[in-house]
Formats: structure tokens, C-alpha cells, sequence
């Protein structure tokens, strides 16, 4: 079986996709972040999902992670260059959302079918 063409689309969305990528950025756009000040703004995101998905963005180049060699150490995230081209993705995004995320609300049910919320916050 032959391999579909290189699709730009299917890259973008593995890098952004999911549940939390896109309300991470969208917390970062402002600029950088602690992890504990990501956790309040995302509570329903667990501690492990969050170290999760910003491993896999700063792997992609989208996240920068900067540890500040003081007493005690702490640790910051910000959107690379490379992550700031998403910008008009995520505006794009977030501009459709509050289009048509109210039309959503009747089927926001998550991916386990728990009747959970499916939506993250600030997203």
C-alpha cells in the first residue's frame, strides 16, 4: 500500500492536538509561565498530564523550559519563536469558539463518556 502525501494540516494538529496543548499555548501567549501558576489557571488538568504535554511541546521546539539557578530553583515556560508563528492558529481557534462554542455545549460530553465537561478552561 502506497503512503498518502505529507499533509501539513495532519503535522500542525500533531503538534498542537488534543485536549490541554491548545489552552497551554493559549496561557502562554502572555508570556512565560511557572508550572504551578499553569496548574491554577488548568485545574482540572492533572500534575502528570501537564508535565506531559509541556515535555512534548518543548520536544517540538514550541516551549521553552528555563530553570533559574536560585535558592530555591525554580522553573519557567515560554512559547519559543517557532511556537509564536501558531498565534493566528490559536487566535483562529479561540475566535471559533466563541462563534460556535455555544451551539457545542448540548454534546460536550469527553472522549471517555464520563459526562465530564470536555471543554478545558481558558480554552
Amino acid at each position: 500500500m502506497k503512503e498518502p502525501p505529507w499533509c501539513g494540516v495532519a503535522a500542525t494538529v500533531q503538534v498542537i492536538g488534543g485536549k490541554w496543548k491548545p489552552t497551554i499555548l493559549f496561557h502562554l501567549k502572555d508570556g512565560p509561565r511557572r508550572f504551578n501558576e499553569l496548574r491554577r489557571l488548568m485545574p482540572q488538568i492533572t500534575q502528570r498530564m501537564l508535565t506531559l504535554q509541556l515535555r512534548a511541546l518543548e520536544d517540538d521546539g514550541i516551549v521553552l523550559r528555563t530553570v533559574h539557578e536560585t535558592v530555591p530553583p525554580w522553573v519557567e515556560y515560554a512559547v519559543t519563536e517557532r511556537g509564536m508563528t501558531l498565534g493566528h492558529i490559536l487566535d483562529a481557534m479561540e475566535d471559533w469558539g466563541n462563534r460556535y462554542g455555544h451551539t457545542l455545549a448540548a454534546r460536550s460530553v469527553d472522549e471517555d463518556g464520563d459526562g465530564s465537561d470536555a471543554t478545558p478552561p481558558g480554552g
